[in-house]
């Protein structure tokens, strides 16, 4: 791929039900469920790739692999210019392997790590010539938002600035929680960084572009999903919802109204 150094890149979703997942969103954000000629991440189980209504690909979609926390989850890429020089970067910074470098044939090298809070999030270098748009900002079915949950924002600013050029763009005050800093990366806002409220595991949220919020919300629950907070307005004049999905999975939805 021939996207930026620290771009996101791609999203995936490792359940225990992929059949009842793949159903899920495509009722909830348009999505279709295709097939990636058997490529697989993390293992030999069928690999599946949601695509937007405009036909491009924006997620992965397989059964959580043998060995793998059992609980359903949300993962984003990073696109990187090497690879093994990111883990490299990463783990001197205080982040850990998750998954050891590997190298998929026509589909590109990657490896999972974490930051040094802990979360979790894949580095890679695709083997594509043509660049992602798996994240799209305004455009439906894409990813819209990298929002990170963590437990110190101010040390989490300075890996993610160092290691793919990240930018603190702005901040809203949240009282008692501090700042909601905004990231950006080439000139564009791609998500923010804040504190971990009380009673959560810190986390990367990762919010999906549809249409209407409200009808959003009635096909979330309608599907079988749980709103966890809102819709809440926030800057922009957009709405968001945090959501769970039948598998116990957490995503959000970002949308009009």
């Amino acid at each position: 791929m021939t996207n930026p150094h620290g771009t996101p890149i791609w999203f995936e979703l490792i359940t225990s039900d992929p059949d009842a997942a793949g159903a899920f969103y495509a009722k909830v954000i348009d999505w279709s469920v295709g097939s990636f000629d058997g490529a697989t991440v993390a293992g030999p189980e069928d690999y599946r790739v949601f695509s937007a209504s405009d036909g491009e690909g924006v997620a992965g979609l397989m059964k959580i692999p043998d060995g793998a926390p059992p609980q359903p989850a949300w993962f984003g890429y990073v696109g990187v210019d090497d690879v093994d020089a990111a883990v490299a970067g990463i783990t001197a910074a205080g982040g850990s392997i998750q998954m050891p470098a590997i190298t998929l044939e026509g589909v590109g090298r990657m490896a999972m790590v974490t930051d040094p809070q802990g979360v979790p999030f894949y580095v890679m270098k695709g083997a594509s010539p043509e660049p992602s748009t798996a994240f799209k900002r305004m455009s439906l079915g894409h990813g819209e938002w990298n929002e990170l949950s963590t437990s110190d924002d101010a040390a989490a600013l300075d890996f993610y600035a160092a290691q793919f050029g990240w930018k603190k763009d702005g901040a809203m005050p949240m009282g008692a929680m501090g700042d909601y800093s905004f990231l950006s990366h080439g000139g564009q806002m791609i998500g923010a960084v804040m504190r971990t409220p009380p009673g959560e595991q810190p986390r990367w949220n990762y919010f999906f572009r549809v249409g209407d919020i409200d009808e959003a919300e009635t096909r979330i629950t309608d599907a079988g999903g749980t709103i966890r907070h809102g819709p809440i307005e926030v800057p922009g004049g957009d709405f968001v919802i945090y959501a769970t999905d039948p598998q116990g999975a957490r995503f959000g939805v970002v949308g009009s109204r």
